[in-house]
């Protein structure tokens, strides 16, 4: 009755008072009767679910005009799951049976889409989040977007959930020269295949699970790349004892301490690839688990691409001091000509750009800190999914929390 009230309230105040008129369109605000989700990725689709099976209604704003925009748009053609694919179903529905125990980035998109037909998820597509802001007055999200033709629309709830990830927007570093560097330099959005870069000499920058893959991904279109390594990196098999690493991990990890499971990784490893120190990959001095809890930095998981750093088809390179026309200079001195430039430097959230009044995301050089104390709640009905750097299953986990959270809310109110 109160959230009625309320939407009348700010109807009538936007009628006489805040009508604003975008292109000749005046607009209103739009009641949404459960929460509003920001992303229709992974994370944006498990929480609608989770929420539909509890009875809850939501809305779903995507910025692009499909499912799964990043899977879609931004990924390589040969990517496939990191893990195994229990690890990456979603809640209530896990992958066909008949799928790998890797998917490829199409079976993930198909099941993505099954996903959506089977809970009659509609997300409103091209619906650009430009503000949310909480209005302490009423105690309601006012969420405003902007569509193709930059009409606005306001959308006023209880409850906000973003689920727009951690990755929305390329990380592109600035390097001294970049504008001089006369071949083509873009990030791994853009990269779809190394069969555009055969006989080419590449430069790939940044040496996590994408920089890995995109340099094996040429090695097999004959390309001749050569990877910027400027931190310390922890590599591990994918597999050990036949079982998945992360798997493996988490079995430990029922049993033993994590500084325990660390040493036993570290020691495995060095069995299974040996000593990558002596190839250019330094290990950090804090064991992958740990680092991962406390950096949010994820280990490489090798594919096959240590093989050929081994064997000298892929060069490792240090830091780059400067770019010329074809040539790139290293911190070590060294000088290198290049066809290509491809950063795979990885993505950040960009949550603090549109959510307003609040300190959760506030930045620090650039990258939004930890967004909520415990993961996934805020205050003022606002949640997250898909921010506790845990992947898929970090995002599922968040999806069942959220909605069990609104249940007790929802049913008090109904």
């Amino acid at each position: 009755m109160l959230y009625m009230e309320y939407l009348k309230e700010v109807e009538g105040k936007t009628v006489h008072d805040y009508l604003e008129v975008k292109m000749g369109k005046m607009t209103k605000p739009i009641g949404v009767e459960g929460p509003v989700i920001v992303g229709a990725g992974p994370s944006g689709l498990a929480a609608a679910a989770c929420l539909k099976q509890k009875g809850i209604p939501s809305l779903i704003l995507e910025r692009d005009d499909c499912l799964a925009s990043m899977w879609q748009l931004k990924t390589y053609d040969r990517l496939c799951l990191h893990l195994p694919k229990q690890f990456c179903q979603l809640p209530l529905m896990p992958f066909p049976q008949n799928f790998p125990s890797y998917p490829t980035k199409q079976q993930f998109l198909a099941y993505l889409k099954a996903y959506a037909d089977h809970f009659d998820i509609k997300p409103a597509l091209s619906k650009t989040v430009i503000s949310a802001n909480f209005d302490h007055r009423c105690g309601y999200w006012r969420v405003k977007t902007q569509g193709v033709k930059k009409e606005e629309t306001e959308y006023v709830c209880q409850w906000l959930i973003v689920a727009t990830g951690e990755n929305a927007e390329e990380v592109v570093p600035q390097i001294e020269g970049m504008s001089e560097f006369e071949g083509p330099i873009l990030h791994t959005s853009s990269y779809k295949s190394g069969s555009m870069f055969c006989g080419k000499n590449v430069l790939v920058v940044g040496c996590g699970n994408s920089g890995m893959e995109v340099c094996l991904d040429l090695c097999n279109h004959h390309a001749r790349p050569s990877l910027v390594v400027r931190d310390t990196v922890h590599i591990l098999p994918q597999q050990m004892f036949g079982k998945s690493t992360f798997g493996l991990s988490l079995s430990l990890l029922n049993w033993f301490p994590m500084r325990l499971v660390d040493k036993f990784l570290l020691l495995m490893s060095h069995l299974i690839l040996g000593d990558t120190a002596q190839f250019g990959l330094n290990r950090p001095k804090i064991g992958p688990l740990e680092l991962k809890n406390l950096c949010g930095k994820t280990p490489v998981l090798d594919f096959g691409t240590l093989a050929h750093i081994k064997s000298g088809k892929i060069k490792v390179c240090r830091g780059i001091k400067q770019l010329a026309q074809h040539k790139a200079e290293f911190v070590d001195g060294k000088i290198e000509d290049f066809d290509v430039i491809i950063l795979a430097t990885g993505y950040k959230s960009n949550v603090p750009t549109w959510l307003k009044g609040s300190d959760m995301f506030c930045e620090k050089d650039g990258l939004p800190r930890k967004p909520f104390p415990n993961g996934w709640r805020g205050e003022n009905g606002l949640y997250a999914v898909g921010f506790t750097k845990r992947g898929l299953l970090g995002a599922s986990f968040d999806a069942k929390r959220i909605a069990g959270d609104i249940e007790h809310c929802w049913k008090a109110a109904n």
